[in-house]
């Protein structure tokens, strides 16, 4: 997923527990914009915007385990009720689960070198079911997942 001049984003997945959270989330009406897709909204713009939009993916960390990412699709500028200027991050329907790889908390988003993401889970296993959150905590502490 690495391509020259990308950057990708990292993000908590805040009131999730769990990657099917985040699906199930992204289908309802209130996290889609008016063309359909899925965005998520943050004040913040990202000011390697260019990196970003060149590959770059927004990978969520779930309960200290980064689990999944999802193409960054564009970044648009929208204005909320409050008429505060936020940046709407268009997200591609499409989530991959990555190898669970332990994450500590942090606030906001915050850039990902394309050599520190963690690698997307081979074909077929990103449908079996996950292991407990504890198990997979522990394990990715050691460096087995």
């Amino acid at each position: 997923m690495s391509k020259s001049g990308t950057i990708h984003l990292i993000k908590l997945c805040v009131g999730a527990e769990r990657f099917e959270d985040l699906t199930d989330w992204q289908a309802s009406a209130r996290a889609k914009g008016p063309d359909g897709l899925p965005r998520h909204v943050t004040r913040m713009w990202p000011k390697r915007a260019d990196e970003v939009l060149n590959g770059g993916a927004l990978y969520w960390v779930f309960k200290g385990l980064v689990l999944c990412r999802q193409r960054v699709l564009r970044l648009d500028q929208i204005t909320g009720q409050d008429g505060i200027t936020r940046c709407a991050i268009v997200l591609d329907p499409s989530v991959i689960r990555v190898a669970p790889t332990a994450k500590r908390p942090f606030q906001g988003w915050r850039y990902l070198a394309p050599e520190d993401a963690p690698r997307d889970l081979p074909q077929g296993r990103d449908t079996e079911e996950a292991l407990p959150q504890a198990l997979q905590n522990a394990l990715a502490e050691i460096g087995v997942l």
